[in-house]
């Protein structure tokens, strides 16, 4: 899993071949902590078909508010440089890979 930030978010993200699921994270995020171990399996299991990255939006404010994020996590997918799905708040693997299967 990769951590992306402001100055790299285009690169990372934007101009992704895959589509690309994004965590806005924070450090004194509880379930944002308790996504860590979920993502990182996501991000070996699905690598060909998914690139899963996340944020620090106390870090990171411009892409933060640029997509409106208020509350920690969120996961959004982008699609060929354009946002396609947003959810919010910890799930468990099997729950969150059926909401990215009409992405993937």
């Amino acid at each position: 899993m990769i951590d992306v930030t402001d100055g790299d978010f285009e690169a990372e993200v934007i101009g992704a071949d895959l589509p690309v699921l994004v965590e806005f994270t924070a450090d004194w995020c509880p379930p944002c902590r308790q996504m860590g171990p979920v993502l990182k399996a996501l991000a070996s299991e699905e690598g060909d078909r998914l690139k899963v990255v996340q944020l620090d939006v106390d870090a990171n404010p411009e892409t933060t508010n640029a997509y409106k994020v208020l509350s920690m996590p969120t996961f959004m997918v982008f699609r060929g440089g354009e946002p396609v799905k947003s959810m919010v708040g910890a799930r468990a693997k099997r729950r969150l890979l059926e909401e990215l299967a009409d992405v993937l």
